[in-house]
C-alpha cells in the first residue's frame, strides 16, 4: 500500500493533517512526519497527547482523511512530494506496539491506528 515515494516523504519532516467530522462539524488537528510510524500489515502509528477534539469525532465517527507531504522529494510536479490518506481508525492503549511507541515518543497518552483504504499522491 505504501510505496517508496509514500516512505520517503515520511523520512522528511514536513506537517500532517488530520480531519475528523461528527455532528455536522469538522476538526483539523497536526502533527509531523516524523511521528508517523507504518508497519508491515500497511497500518499507519502515531501518537496522541492532546487531539480531544480529534478523539471525540472518532468515537462518534471512525473515518479520518488525512494529508503529508515534504519538499524535499521530488514529487510529479517538480520539488515537492505529497499524499492524500483516508481510512479508518481505532486506538492502542497497551500492547506491544504501545510499548514502541511510547518508547519513541514518552508524551503520548494513546495511539491511534489508521487503517488506510485510500493512499494516493497529489503532489
Amino acid at each position: 500500500m505504501f510505496d517508496e515515494k509514500f516512505k520517503e516523504v515520511l523520512m522528511h519532516e514536513g506537517p500532517v493533517s488530520l480531519t475528523t467530522w461528527a455532528n455536522n462539524d469538522a476538526h483539523v488537528t497536526n502533527t509531523w512526519n516524523s511521528y508517523l510510524k507504518l508497519t508491515e500489515d500497511g497500518r499507519i502509528l502515531l501518537p496522541m497527547a492532546g487531539m480531544h477534539s480529534t478523539e471525540a469525532d472518532l468515537a462518534i465517527n471512525n473515518q479520518v482523511k488525512m494529508t503529508m507531504a515534504s519538499r524535499e522529494v521530488q514529487g510529479t510536479i517538480g520539488a515537492g512530494a505529497g499524499f492524500y490518506v483516508e481510512g479508518t481508525t481505532e486506538y492502542l492503549d497497551s500492547g506491544e506496539e504501545f510499548d514502541l511507541m511510547i518508547s519513541e515518543f514518552p508524551f503520548l497518552r494513546r495511539v491511534m491506528v489508521v487503517h488506510p483504504t485510500l493512499v494516493k499522491q497529489t503532489i
